[in-house]
């Protein structure tokens, strides 16, 4: 469906009148080979001749123009084009000869990436032309003579990951995947302050332990199942009510701490469900690899609960610090700790609701 999707863009965009420039594209196409990564690059008459101050633009696909402006061209392509394998930046051969094609009035040119051994994750980063916010990249990726992987890259998205097939890519896929969802963990203020705040209240070991793994079972349970598409919550609604949850632990806090019953374990599983289709969000806003899509799934949750227990254990330290002053100091942390938890919350949901679609 993607690659459909794609191909009816270029095709309705392509037959606009070139002299407007309906057609704010180039292309790239890179093909993976064992000793090297082929590339193709075409692009638009426009967009080069603006780059490069070129009038009139049509003399661009003329023979000697071409020529003369060959190294200006080269130049231009090298600032712009970047290829990666397992995060090492490739050099590539000369450019060939630049290759006009009038009949798409774009450009044509050619270059190999030489690899020195197996690879598992291969990167290519490109903002082709920046002085056009419209204008977008459409690469294609193809291993063993088959396209494999479609993209468009633009100002927003400027980087494509791509995963071999083999057991170095699903190695990548572990060790890229697992970051991401210790960084997203660690970095997501939402759940962070969800869990801080049913730690505030402190308790046994045990107890605690029992919190966190319902919180545990709850998000993995609905990452894997969203991440798999098998339940799709509306994505709108995601963001309000991981919000909502935030207000309520810090609520019923103060309730526990005013002699009402302490059901943290049961409000970190149910809320845990939620914070479960957050995670997959994320998730499946990254380059997911379908060949290994499970490996990505389980790493990244791995990754959750690496930055999950760093965290329960630095606050759990702290808190604990905190209480070793007396009573007293264990009380008001409770308390001041769950209304700051309420205010992040309720302020996280106005602008979730009326400020940005629900999105987190």
């Amino acid at each position: 469906m993607r690659r459909a999707a794609l191909s009816a863009v270029v095709a309705c965009c392509l037959s606009a009148s070139a002299l407007a420039h309906p057609v704010p594209f180039s292309f790239i196409d890179a093909r993976i080979e064992s000793d090297a990564i082929d590339v193709t690059v075409v692009a638009h008459m426009f967009d080069l001749a603006n780059d490069l101050k070129i009038q009139p633009i049509e003399t661009l696909l003329e023979r000697d123009t071409l020529e003369a402006r060959a190294g200006a061209l080269f130049q231009l392509l090298d600032a712009r084009l970047q290829v990666r394998t397992d995060g090492r930046t490739l050099t590539h051969s000369a450019w060939s000869t630049p290759e006009a094609l009038p009949e798409r009035q774009s450009v044509r040119f050619h270059t190999r990436y030489p690899l020195d051994g197996p690879f598992g994750r291969a990167d290519v980063e490109t903002l082709m032309f920046p002085y056009d916010p419209q204008h977008k990249t459409f690469l294609n990726v193809y291993e063993n003579g088959k396209i494999a992987a479609q993209a468009i890259l633009d100002r927003n998205k400027s980087t494509f990951q791509y995963f071999m097939d083999t057991r170095q890519g699903v190695r990548a896929v572990m060790r890229s995947f697992g970051q991401a969802g210790a960084r997203h963990f660690v970095l997501g203020s939402d759940h962070l302050l969800f869990l801080a705040g049913l730690l505030l209240l402190g308790g046994t070991f045990r107890h605690l332990l029992i919190v966190v793994a319902a919180f545990t079972v709850a998000h993995s349970t609905t990452l894997a199942l969203a991440a798999f598409r098998m339940v799709i919550p509306p994505e709108n609604a995601i963001g309000p009510a991981i919000a909502l949850s935030v207000v309520y632990v810090g609520a019923d806090n103060l309730l526990v701490g005013a002699g009402g019953r302490d059901t943290r374990a049961w409000v970190a599983f149910g809320f845990g469900l939620i914070h479960g289709f957050g995670f997959a969000s994320v998730l499946r806003a990254m380059d997911l690899p379908n060949r290994a899509l499970g490996w990505a799934v389980f790493s990244f949750n791995i990754g959750v609960e690496i930055g999950q227990l760093a965290m329960v254990v630095a606050l759990a330290w702290l808190f604990a610090r905190i209480r070793l002053q007396g009573e007293t100091a264990g009380r008001r942390l409770a308390t001041a700790g769950s209304v700051i938890v309420m205010l992040a919350g309720v302020l996280w949901f106005v602008q979730r609701v009326f400020f940005s679609g629900g999105t987190a």
